[in-house]
């Protein structure tokens, strides 16, 4: 349409676009796309335990009391420098065995079961096997679990009852005594901290549980506390019913064992296993589909090599 014609139909002509707005416009866009690109970046920097730490930074994260997954990011770099091909660097991992063998004593279950893994990366240590030992009583099963691994690779069997378990459902005592309030079911898959239900008890009692003192005179006020798995797995069933009272270390669900467990642990009776664990090792050959084949072959070479020291 001319501009005659425009004038002649009374129809005004569009506005030309101004230049400004589109520069706008590609900020913003471009804006955006570096925020998609950066913000998995960053997360991915703060949550991963592979970026590289030197001397420096170590020393600092193993002393950051108020934030454990930094100690957790130091110790998984201080593995990384015992593993390292190179002689420099696996002796420069030394200098932090204090630390290490110091977080097994005094951190968290959580980080004393990586401590646990990290000793065990060493096994010309004397220390590390002493701690090992010591963390085979550990109040935590997952500590219990990663340190009889590790005493494998120090040639001790101490941890065999505790690696012949992994291959057996695991039966969760209740860390407090009260009412229990069911909130997943069987066949539900669970990971340590994984919340299971709830404890509710007269708020006196419940602190029992934690080496508090019953309070006289509360026994209508009620508390409710948090039921957490304590291993990997997947819920076999509930040991009591919903809604019915549990006493305090009462078994009250069955765990059956994650295939990343089993399969550790029948990699650890390939080199430890007796006799008398070939009946929980043989589980796992007959399970069909339900049982990964990385579990079935080797629990079929585990088998043989025990067979073979008979």
């Amino acid at each position: 349409m001319t501009v005659e014609e425009q004038s002649v139909s009374g129809e005004p002509s569009p506005a030309p676009a101004k230049s400004g707005m589109k520069l706008r416009w590609m900020v913003a866009i471009l804006v955006l796309t570096f925020l998609f690109v950066m913000m998995p970046f960053l997360f991915w920097q703060a949550t991963w335990f592979g970026k590289p730490l030197d001397v420096g930074q170590l020393q600092a994260a193993l002393a950051d009391s108020q934030h454990p997954r930094e100690i957790q990011h130091a110790l998984s770099q201080i593995a990384d420098r015992i593993l390292a091909p190179d002689e420099p660097t696996r002796v420069s991992a030394r200098q932090f065995y204090p630390a290490v063998t110091r977080i097994a004593e005094t951190g968290t279950p959580e980080l004393r079961l990586t401590a646990a893994w990290v000793m065990g990366q060493d096994n010309t240590v004397p220390e590390f096997h002493d701690h090992l030992l010591q963390l085979l009583r550990d109040g935590s099963p997952m500590v219990r679990r990663n340190a009889a691994l590790s005493l494998v690779r120090f040639g001790d069997a101490a941890g065999r009852d505790e690696i012949r378990s992994l291959l057996a459902p695991y039966s969760m005592p209740s860390p407090y005594a009260g009412t229990l309030e069911t909130r997943l079911k069987s066949g539900d898959a669970v990971n340590p901290g994984t919340l299971l239900g709830h404890i509710r008890a007269a708020a006196g009692i419940a602190g029992q549980g934690s080496g508090e003192a019953a309070v006289p005179g509360k026994g209508t006020a009620e508390e409710e506390r948090e039921l957490r798995a304590d291993v990997p797995g997947t819920i076999n069933r509930w040991l009591i019913t919903d809604n019915t009272a549990a006493a305090q270390g009462q078994p009250i669900v069955l765990i059956d064992p994650s295939p990343s467990e089993v399969f550790e642990a029948l990699r650890a009776l390939y080199l430890i296993g007796e006799p008398q664990d070939l009946a929980s090792v043989e589980v796992f050959l007959h399970g069909g589909d339900a049982v990964p084949a990385n579990v079935r072959e080797q629990a079929q070479a585990t088998a043989t090599a025990i067979r073979a020291r008979q």
